[in-house]
């Protein structure tokens, strides 16, 4: 006999909240003093209160775990905006939106991010996985270059590749977070990058950011 639709329900719903109580213990040891050396699965398993095992089940491996990590960040910061930029009719538009959605997710959590990065630059594994997803970013900024270039005429023809050179280093979190500081919120960052922006793309620094809806927190 099948087991009812409900037990199911609550075995999902059980599932669900050891991961994401697995995942929140990851952050909490990545975040704390000397998080890169202390974070192990075992270290894992015992903040969030679960088996080794379990870890494994819910993830496959450690590396598995730290994907989830950054992916649950990003699919919680907007990071979903970044597409709907791109599409946007208007392409600079579109570059301020996806500007201002990057900044948000490199503003949201800066100390895992820092982690994370630092992590790429010694795992070869975890750097596999930090660049694919950094290759996401570049096609992203591809596109909208080449879709201003067409709109406005700039970059010129054979310049859109070290334009969007320029670009993803710009939107890159290093950026951000030096531009920020201590004291500066995104909201004050990615106008900035946008002005930026616009001379990389040969069209000025003299406009501000298209005004955009305020985003989802």
């Amino acid at each position: 006999m099948c087991p009812r639709p409900y037990q199911l329900g609550r075995r999902q719903a059980a599932a669900e909240e050891t991961r994401a109580r697995i995942i929140a213990a990851a952050r909490e040891l990545l975040t704390a003093k000397g998080g890169l050396a202390g974070f192990t699965v075992d270290a894992v398993a015992r903040e969030a209160g679960v088996a080794r095992m379990t870890v494994y089940y819910q993830f496959g491996s450690r590396m598995g775990l730290l994907e989830a990590l950054f992916d649950t960040l990003a699919s919680h910061r907007g990071a979903g905006q970044l597409v709907t930029a791109i599409h946007r009719p208007d392409p600079l538009a579109g570059l301020a939106e996806f500007i201002e959605a990057l900044g948000r997710f490199w503003s949201s959590d800066r100390p895992l991010v820092r982690r994370l990065q630092g992590l790429a630059a010694i795992d070869p594994d975890f750097e596999q996985v930090w660049q694919a997803r950094e290759a996401l970013r570049r096609q992203g900024l591809q596109a909208l270059a080449e879709r201003i270039a067409q709109t406005h005429g700039q970059p010129g023809p054979g310049t859109i590749d070290e334009a969007v050179d320029i670009l993803y280093a710009l939107v890159a979190f290093e950026t951000f977070d030096s531009i920020a500081g201590t004291t500066r919120p995104y909201e004050q960052v990615a106008p900035v990058i946008y002005r930026l922006a616009l001379t990389a793309l040969g069209l000025g620094a003299t406009g501000d950011a298209p005004r955009l809806a305020h985003p989802r927190r």
